[in-house]
C-alpha cells in the first residue's frame, strides 16, 4: 500500500515514517501543513518550513498546504492536503506520529473515514521514555525547537534529545506533569539526521522569539 506521512519534521512523525518503511510500506509522499497560527491545536509550527530540506534528503516528495490555523477550520485544510496526496500520489492511507493525543488522532481518523483511506498510528500508546530511548538507539539526531510549558525555558532550545535530556525531562515530568515526549505540546523538535536521510542536515543559523515559558526557534539548515 502506498502511504502518505502527516509530516511535521519533528521526532514523532519522522520516527513513525521510519517504522512504516521498516514494515515494508511504500512512502509515496510527505504531507505538511504550514499554519499561520503559532498556537495551532493540530499542527507543529516551529521551523515547519524546513520540512522542505528534510524532504530533499529523504528523497520523498512533499505536499504543502497552508492554513490560517483557526480551530476546527484547519481540519478542512488538512483534508484538502490529503486529497491532493490521494490524487497525485495514489495513496491508500496516511501515517501519523500521534502518541497519546486523542484530539488529533480522532480528527485525522474522521477525515480518513470520509476519504475511505486507512490511518496508521505506529506510535500510539507507546511508552514515552521508551520512545525517546528508541530515538537515541536508532541514531535519530533531534533538537528542541520550541518550549511551551511551565518548567521549560529558552535554555532548552537547540538541545539534543540525548540521555541527559531524558534524565532532565523525567524530573520535570514529576515536578510539573510535563509529558515526557512533549505530546501535550510542551515542546517541539526537529530531526537533523536519521536512517531515512541520505545525509545529515546542518543548522547554519537560527532566530529565537518568545517570552517566559513560551519560546520558539526558527532554524536555517542545509
Amino acid at each position: 500500500m502506498k502511504l502518505g506521512i502527516l509530516f511535521s519534521g519533528g521526532k514523532d512523525s519522522t520516527f513513525a515514517s521510519w517504522l512504516a518503511k521498516k514494515e515494508g510500506y511504500h512512502i509515496s509522499c510527505l504531507i505538511s501543513i504550514f499554519s499561520e497560527n503559532k498556537e495551532s491545536f493540530m499542527f507543529h509550527t516551529p521551523s515547519i518550513e524546513r520540512v522542505r530540506e528534510q524532504s530533499e534528503v529523504m528523497k520523498i516528495p512533499l505536499v504543502i498546504v497552508k492554513t490560517k490555523g483557526n480551530k476546527e477550520k484547519e481540519l478542512a485544510d488538512l483534508e484538502r492536503a490529503i486529497k491532493i496526496a490521494i490524487n497525485k500520489y495514489n495513496i491508500g492511507g496516511v501515517i501519523t506520529g500521534s502518541v497519546e493525543s486523542v484530539y488529533q488522532t480522532s480528527r485525522i481518523q474522521i477525515i480518513c473515514n470520509k476519504l475511505k483511506i486507512e490511518c496508521f498510528n505506529p506510535l500510539w500508546q507507546k511508552d514515552q521514555i521508551e520512545l525517546l530511548n528508541d530515538l537515541i538507539k536508532n541514531k535519530f539526531e533531534v533538537i528542541i525547537t520550541g518550549v511551551f510549558a511551565e518548567g521549560l525555558d529558552k535554555n532548552l532550545l537547540g538541545k539534543m534529545i540525548d540521555k541527559d535530556f531524558i534524565k532532565n525531562i523525567k524530573i520535570l515530568n514529576k515536578k510539573y506533569g510535563i509529558s515526557v515526549s512533549g505530546e501535550g505540546g510542551e515542546y517541539e523538535s526537529f530531526v537533523l539526521n536519521c536512517p531515512l536521510f541520505e545525509r545529515k542536515l546542518k543548522m547554519i543559523d537560527f532566530r529565537d522569539y518568545g517570552k517566559g515559558n513560551s519560546w520558539s526557534r526558527e532554524i536555517e539548515v542545509r
